[in-house]
């Protein structure tokens, strides 16, 4: 008879969001399940485990009625949805990140927004990266993308953390799920808006294709799946962008090498591997299961967590380090299964083939003045927030 995993009693929120990745190795050696009072989960730490909970559906479900998700986004959201539901939904802005459209259409404009953002950037001085161009950047491209061009950059990103602070609000206060509140305000009306210009003149837009189908789904949902990529999709390129170009200047033997082979996807590849900025997914026991011995009753809600299977032992060398030309092997920085990253193609584009050699040939002498002056933050989604760097 399999046992009940183990519960932790001391471990917090507050330790996951500064550093979480000591606490991960310590896990994944002694206890890679288990049950964590302060967040009502068990959490996965070893990258077996969280590959096979996304890879079965059937039984680890996502839709979890444990998370403040619904009550943040207003919503049913197609990331907490399964099987023909989840499909349709998701294939509903399918036709936006079609590959033909990524190549002709995004990185196009992709390129000239990141040319534009990357020539303001003043020369000689200290620049914090993550408010002058990570976070600007990944705003305007997906701002495109979606349909939303008349949103500023700061409005967007101030949707953008608005509603992932109500959606990891797991200790249900007020005051995040009130702002998110006031965020789908000012997103409705702007949606409400753009859908009456987009019914009359369609484009390629994710907001478009959805109301142009030929069976579109319903509007309140085609909105909420907006809300989704907004939640989720400024925050992989931008938090890709300041680990890479961080671990890069960390290691300048590696920046030159990648210069020189024009390496830049790999570096990519390597960047979202080391800190994977979407760090923990949450799925819902559908039946008595057991992982690694341990007895998960159903209705019981874990928690895999990528962040740390990306620095799984059993599969990496060295796995603490950033390596660009480290043996290469899978990651699950995207996800796996059903709900594998729609936007990958675009970040992976947006991040490794346009702005890291654009802005390393721009500053080819770029450097970080003071290493400890850069600041990492966030359990759920984990990344630099602060990036000082010297613009040479």
């Amino acid at each position: 008879m399999s046992k009940p995993a183990p519960l932790d009693k001391t471990l917090t929120l507050a330790a996951l969001d500064r550093d979480p990745f000591p606490i991960y190795r310590r896990l994944r050696a002694e206890a890679p399940v288990l049950r964590v009072k302060a967040l009502g989960r068990t959490l996965l730490t070893k990258a077996a485990d969280t590959r096979y909970v996304k890879d079965t559906p059937d039984l680890f479900s996502s839709d979890d009625p444990n998370t403040p998700m619904k009550r943040a986004f207003q919503a049913h959201t197609l990331m907490r949805k399964d099987g023909a539901a989840h499909a349709r939904e998701r294939m509903a802005m399918a036709p936006a990140f079609a590959p033909s459209v990524i190549t002709k259409e995004w990185m196009p404009r992709y390129e000239q927004i990141a040319a534009e953002y990357v020539a303001r950037l003043p020369r000689g001085e200290v620049v914090d990266l993550f408010a002058a161009l990570s976070g600007p950047y990944a705003a305007r491209g997906l701002a495109v993308l979606l349909g939303l061009e008349e949103v500023t950059d700061t409005q967007l990103q101030r949707w953008s953390q608005t509603l992932i602070d109500g959606a990891g609000n797991f200790g249900w206060a007020q005051a995040p799920f009130a702002a998110t509140d006031a965020a789908h305000i000012e997103m409705n009306a702007l949606m409400d808006q753009k859908s009456d210009q987009y019914l009359r003149a369609p484009d390629n837009t994710a907001l478009s294709v959805m109301l142009n189908a030929d069976d579109p789904i319903e509007r309140a949902q085609m909105y909420a799946n907006v809300k989704i990529a907004i939640g989720g999709g400024i925050n992989e390129p931008r938090d890709a962008l300041n680990t890479i170009i961080f671990g890069l200047l960390r290691n300048r033997d590696q920046l030159e090498e990648v210069r020189r082979q024009n390496d830049w996807v790999r570096a990519f590849e390597e960047g979202i591997r080391w800190v994977a900025p979407i760090s923990v997914s949450s799925r819902l026991v559908t039946q008595d299961t057991e992982i690694r011995g341990h007895f998960l009753p159903k209705g019981e809600t874990v928690m895999t967590i990528q962040a740390s299977a990306n620095r799984d032992e059993e599969i990496y060398d060295n796995p603490e380090d950033f390596d660009v030309y480290r043996a290469k092997k899978p990651h699950q920085a995207f996800g796996n299964g059903p709900h594998f990253c729609q936007g990958a193609h675009v970040a992976r584009r947006a991040v490794g083939q346009i702005m890291l050699p654009l802005l390393f040939d721009r500053f080819p002498d770029m450097s970080l003045p003071d290493p400890d002056a850069v600041i990492w933050r966030g359990f759920g989604f984990h990344g630099i927030t602060t990036l000082p760097v010297l613009l040479n």
